[in-house]
């Protein structure tokens, strides 16, 4: 991308030439705003002639950082001196410089992925005695809730006083972060924390960043949290021009603490700043953003704005009534055949969910239509466990303070060294990490020596020797510590174990290539930061991935499935109203990825949670603003995959939703229902019928045991008690 202010509307100019104090820009889904916040920076650098160096920018996932970083290269000289980054990786350069200033911990700490944490918070609640499931599961919640609150340990558990055991919790939140300092490490959360106190607690550090960056740009403002926020204000301490671009309506991460009230937030913080909105779309097509706009503004927590294009023409959405699972699964791979035959590819099209629970029925049809296509939510590359025992290997070079790791990997390949063992040397080495006990050279003499001594050589082999490169030095470790000897090449998963292997070692090499000074410990923190969402939308095959995974990307085709009530919207929003309006958020963020055609689907029954249920279509379907004119098209396969001749019917009709399933059950008389009275269901058990709609067909019922379900009234097993 050339940089030519001509490409820039006129209310992206107006934000762009605001360079001094706060500028909050609220932008709309597509309207330009990384076109904004690169031309910006080149505006900032060719106009204004700040020096690259005082420019910070921060973004969220690191596709959007590598994207921002290039288009800003082809617009000025000496891009790579400015930080484009996202908030967790900013940190880390920051600690990695001063971390030592807060002592316990050294610059070569490792950073916990959510399975090393999920470890460390098992063995200290072992160590505590705290062996309660249900303890577990409050414990990560509760560890979560304040590291992301920006409170002090006294000030959150005075917050929170009256909730679940909090003496214990507290406890329990002391003993994990010891033992984290033990091992040298910091969880993701305790990246960002880490760098709010060394700024408190070193003021210097402070003066030194707040000073360097006199230009602070911020994308995705609405996804901060409160510690984020609180680092961009002390940040932007010294010279306050902070440009924050973001979109109320896309906030979608409030479950990990994500406020979007920092829009609101801001304009109090800075009183002066100056408030711009972006409408103009470049993404959709017209039809598209009306749906997207008539959804969105039954939301009240939001500044008020319409997305509209100059684009002409343009495909109605398409809205599908499915029997159940299995024909909307042949639905979409039905069309995705045709849409292939018209053109386009299979990394244009996208199949968005609300869960990840849906995903098994299009898999299934995608591989019975031979349509390529990748799952996006499940393991991670470098989650895999044969990648995590390579990693932990190599970070017991990078930090060998790592017990975690150490742990891990001390057995594999087979030594003959368990948890008794392993208790034993942490007996020996006290304070000590598990490398330094070994290392040490009184360690010899001891009886254990024979179960680790070859493990030993080899690490102070290694530790010792010079490599050419990083890959070398990975490519060695593989070999010293015979990690392809785990694997039987003839057996066909083990054959897959070997190649990721390979695979991992080719990623180290590309690392090497594009980082030249880089060394072992940055190449760990890239993927222990990484995403696998990051390579979505690439390798030539439909995307299936959950909403919250594709923010911030764009597709030709967009089919949204599973738009029923307790599915999207999600059951536990059905009792808040600011739950909902976030899953409101997520239909709009859904919808708003779609370029020129959108596809959306419900069924009448699907089985979910271990039974087939009949399920109400979702309350955004009516908010869409297409039932009164919109028409679909119904298209289904019969089993010897011949196409049954399409045909058009209106776009929501109870008859024509549920005339399948009236040929295998008689309907009853809805008449017999009145509010108020007592029914029994034979998976729900007893309830009380609290609503019925106008035409008697649809009541709402609060069961004991499962609370309020929605359920068609002539077609659900009820018995009135």
């Amino acid at each position: 991308m050339n940089y030519d202010l001509n490409s820039l509307n006129e209310e992206q100019l107006k934000a762009l030439k605001e360079t001094e104090g706060a500028v909050l820009v609220t932008a709309g889904a597509g309207s330009g705003k990384t076109r904004l916040l690169t031309h910006r920076i080149a505006y900032l650098i060719n106009e204004k002639r700040v020096n690259p160096y005082n420019i910070l920018a921060i973004t969220f996932t690191n596709k959007a950082a590598r994207e921002m970083q290039e288009r800003v290269a082809q617009m000025v000289e000496q891009a790579d001196r400015i930080w484009i980054s996202t908030f967790h990786s900013m940190c880390v350069r920051i600690l990695r410089m001063d971390i030592y200033r807060l002592g316990s911990y050294n610059k070569n700490f490792t950073i916990f992925s959510e399975s090393d944490s999920e470890k460390a918070i098992k063995k200290v609640l072992e160590e505590l005695n705290f062996k309660d499931e249900k303890f577990k599961k409050v414990f990560v919640s509760q560890l979560s809730n304040y590291k992301n609150s920006g409170q002090s340990l006294e000030g959150y558990l005075s917050t929170h006083a009256c909730e679940f055991n909090m003496n214990d919790i507290g406890k329990a939140i002391l003993h994990y972060e010891a033992y984290l300092k033990k091992n040298n490490a910091l969880d993701f959360d305790d990246l960002l924390l880490k760098t709010i106190e060394l700024f408190k607690t070193c003021p210097d550090v402070l003066e030194y960043y707040a000073n360097r960056f006199e230009y602070i740009l911020v994308d995705e403002f609405q996804d901060t949290n409160s510690v984020q926020y609180a680092l961009v204000k002390m940040l932007a301490s010294a010279h306050g021009n902070v440009f924050a671009v973001g979109d109320e309506d896309q906030c979608i991460y409030s479950w990990r603490g994500a406020n979007f009230q920092n829009i609101f937030n801001f304009r109090r913080d800075f009183p002066n700043a100056k408030l711009f909105k972006l409408e103009r779309n470049y993404r959709s097509s017209a039809p598209i953003l009306q749906v997207a706009n008539n959804v969105i503004k039954n939301n009240s927590s939001r500044l008020e704005k319409n997305l509209w294009t100059d684009k002409s023409g343009g495909e109605e959405p398409v809205l599908y009534n499915a029997y159940d699972e299995r024909d909307e699964a042949i639905f979409v791979a039905s069309n995705i055949e045709k849409l292939i035959k018209n053109g386009y590819k299979y990394d244009d099209i996208a199949i968005l969910m609300r869960m990840n629970a849906l995903s098994r029925s299009f898999e299934e049809a995608f591989l019975s239509y031979n349509i390529p296509h990748r799952i996006y939510g499940g393991f991670k590359f470098y989650e895999r466990n044969e990648i995590r025992n390579l990693t932990c290997y190599l970070r017991i070079f990078a930090n060998p303070k790592d017990d975690v790791s150490f742990a891990r990997i001390i057995n594999f390949p087979k030594r003959g060294i368990g948890d008794g063992t392993l208790a034993k040397l942490e007996e020996i080495g006290g304070d000590k990490s598990f490398i330094e006990t070994v290392l040490e050279p009184s360690f010899k003499e001891h009886a254990l020596y024979k179960k680790f001594g070859e493990f030993v050589e080899a690490y102070k082999e290694l530790s010792s020797a010079r490599y050419s490169s990083l890959s070398e030095f990975v490519t060695s470790v593989v070999e010293k510590f015979k990690l392809k000897s785990a694997y039987n090449a003839s057996n066909e998963e083990d054959l897959n174990r070997l190649l990721n292997i390979e695979q991992f070692i080719s990623s180290v090499k590309e690392f090497e290539t594009l980082n030249p000074d880089a060394d072992l410990g940055q190449f760990l923190e890239m993927i222990t930061l990484s995403s696998d969402t990051d390579q979505i939308g690439e390798g030539g095959a439909v995307t299936i991935a959950t909403v919250h995974s594709v923010k911030g990307l764009e597709f030709k085709v967009v089919f949204i499935v599973g738009l029923e009530e307790g599915v999207f919207p999600i059951s536990r929003a059905f009792n808040s109203s600011a739950e909902l309006e976030e899953e409101r958020r997520l239909m709009y963020v859904a919808i708003t990825r779609a370029e020129e055609k959108l596809f959306m689907s419900h069924c009448s029954k699907r089985y979910l949670y271990s039974s087939s249920q009949y399920q109400m279509p979702s309350r955004f379907i009516r908010e869409l603003g297409l039932l009164s004119t919109a028409k679909r098209t119904i298209e289904r396969k019969t089993e010897k995959n011949d196409f049954l001749k399409e045909k058009t019917l209106p776009i929501f009709s109870r008859e024509s939703l549920f005339k399948e399933e009236k040929t295998q059950k008689e309907e009853k008389d809805v008449s017999i229902y009145k509010v108020g009275q007592k029914v029994s269901h034979p998976r729900f058990g007893e309830g009380e019928i609290v609503f019925i709609s106008d035409d008697g067909l649809v009541g709402d019922i609060v069961f004991e045991d499962f609370g309020k379900k929605s359920l068609m009234l002539n077609l659900a097993p009820l018995e009135i008690l």
